[in-house]
């Protein structure tokens, strides 16, 4: 498409839909939202930039290719399996640890955390391309 304000709407949205996935699959785990839904989120927000600039900029606009980044995202919710059964219990066994952050604190993140984030990747990689895929058939 050559609309100018399709062009400027994505270029506006599409941070801010990132920062909203994000926020969604952070508050996930007590509440509505999580990896899956964040992952659908960023994923139309780039289709859109897709619609507005064409699916090689919006290939270029992720900087690794989608195929890699769906292992890499399968690979983290393996891991989050696994790190359970190393340290002994069943396989996805929840099991938490302290983190400092400066300025934010003591931080209480987990292996269910390490799952929404590889969901959140498979899940965003998945969509973009297939649907990318098939924009640059068309």
């Amino acid at each position: 498409m050559n609309s100018v304000i399709l062009r400027t709407a994505a270029r506006v949205l599409l941070p801010l839909l990132a920062i909203f996935s994000v926020i969604l699959l952070l508050r996930g785990h007590n509440l509505p939202g999580g990896g899956f839904v964040g992952g659908l989120l960023v994923a139309s927000a780039v289709v859109l930039y897709a619609m507005a600039e064409g699916p090689r900029k919006a290939r270029a606009l992720l900087r690794i290719d989608l195929q890699v980044l769906i292992g890499i995202g399968l690979l983290m919710g393996l891991a989050a399996g696994l790190i359970g059964v190393i340290a002994g219990r069943p396989f996805m066994a929840g099991l938490w640890a302290e983190v400092l952050v400066p300025g934010l604190g003591v931080l209480k993140v987990g292996t269910p955390l390490l799952f929404d984030v590889g969901v959140y990747i498979t899940v965003l990689a998945t969509c973009l391309h297939m649907i990318l895929t098939l924009a640059e058939e068309a």
